[in-house]
């Protein structure tokens, strides 16, 4: 798992020569921000080259490398065995990842998906539980706490180094609450931030599913780098996630991206055609098996196959014109079939949209959603610590 860092100060004043009139304890806590920013961009750094990397003095770093150091969040280490210095060796400090975790959550139809990660992003312990569509509300939430306590358990991370937890759903979420959902019983209307929120002790965020796996997608996936993406979630159930420059595009109510509410498009039927097929032979197939049987050369299921494509391509093309995504990856179940539906999905873009954006597969699978949980979580521990440190 790659670590995240954080963005270095990169020609900002420095916090210390900012008017003497602003409050001592805010510019302390500046002053501690930028020097944990630096060592989290840069590794670990001597007190010297943490000064040249903030452009903070050498005491102010000093000052703000004690602070950080009381809080756990700074250590310093021991000199290498045989190095041999003339005089006092270089003070050398690093961040302390294992400070503290995060929990991602994906709570989907069909599973509950959960992942721990320290401060750098890196995965501690995954946890998974199968669940059943008809699931009704109050059991779904006892099952996805026990799969976030199980991925605890596993991880060895106990519940008070808990910075932050997010999880993604189906459905329109709105500042934490399922505002609609037509794939799960009881979950419209639930404010799915705050019954989290009981179980840990640490702030809680909620989003669309489709919205986090866009996230995951740009920090670990094939939308790296990539600001402006649509991420198509096709599968049994539809959906799509939009960045705009990095960000997710949420909407005025978070219903951006529910291309699928437009029936004329025939989005949230193309998953019929892969769904109770039935071969030449009279027999049902499963989806898995539609794709085996396609990728051997069946031409029943390359019609099927074909059919799906087509079915996903005029939501997909309204999606791309709507937004003008640099890239649109594909994720869901359809993701280990990406060499069937990446690249009819891109001849068929290119006769419907304007700029045809290019099309990939995602590389994250079935953890995508989970995975972005995960980086939304570390993003509001990072913009806590960048802002209120102490």
């Amino acid at each position: 798992m790659e670590s995240v860092t954080a963005t270095p100060l990169n020609g900002r004043t420095p916090p210390e020569a900012q008017p003497a009139t602003a409050d001592p304890s805010l510019l302390r806590r500046i002053n501690s921000a930028s020097v944990l920013r630096a060592l989290r961009a840069g590794g670990p750094l001597t007190v010297t080259a943490a000064a040249g990397a903030t452009g903070l003095s050498r005491p102010t770093v000093e000052a703000a490398l004690e602070d950080l150091a009381g809080q756990g969040l700074v250590e310093e280490l021991a000199p290498e065995p045989g190095e041999k210095r003339m005089g006092r060796p270089a003070r050398t400090y690093r961040f302390r990842p294992e400070a503290g975790a995060v929990l991602g959550l994906d709570i989907g139809a069909h599973k509950v998906l959960a992942i721990v990660a320290d401060l750098d992003g890196r995965v501690l312990a995954t946890e998974r539980a199968e669940l059943s569509t008809a699931m009704p509300r109050k059991e779904r939430l006892a099952a996805v706490r026990a799969c976030a306590t199980d991925c605890l358990s596993r991880a060895a991370v106990p519940r008070s180094r808990l910075w932050g937890a997010s999880a993604g759903t189906v459905g329109i979420v709105d500042r934490g609450t399922v505002t609609l959902s037509t794939v799960l019983p009881e979950w419209t209307g639930l404010n799915l931030a705050r019954e989290l929120g009981r179980s840990f002790p640490c702030p809680v965020t909620v989003d669309n599913d489709a919205n986090l796996a866009a996230v995951a997608e740009h920090w670990l996936g094939a939308a790296r780098g990539i600001g402006d993406v649509v991420y198509v979630l096709a599968g049994l159930r539809m959906g799509a996630g939009v960045l705009s420059g990095g960000t997710v595009h949420r909407g005025h109510s978070g219903a951006a991206g529910e291309i699928g509410a437009l029936g004329v498009l025939g989005w949230q039927d193309a998953p019929s055609h892969l769904v109770g097929t039935t071969t030449a032979a009279g027999m049902e197939t499963t989806v898995a098996e539609v794709y085996a049987a396609a990728r051997a050369g069946e031409p029943w299921a390359h019609e099927r196959v074909a059919a799906f494509v087509d079915g996903i391509a005029l939501g997909t093309a309204a999606m791309a014109l709507a937004v003008d995504p640099e890239l649109i990856v594909v994720g869901g179940g359809t993701s280990r079939s990406a060499d069937l539906i990446v690249g009819p999905l891109e001849e068929r873009l290119a006769t419907l949209c304007v700029r045809p954006p290019r099309v990939a597969a995602s590389t994250l699978g079935d953890e995508s959603v989970a995975l972005g949980a995960v980086r939304t979580a570390l993003d509001s521990v990072e913009a806590r610590l960048g802002g209120a440190i102490g």
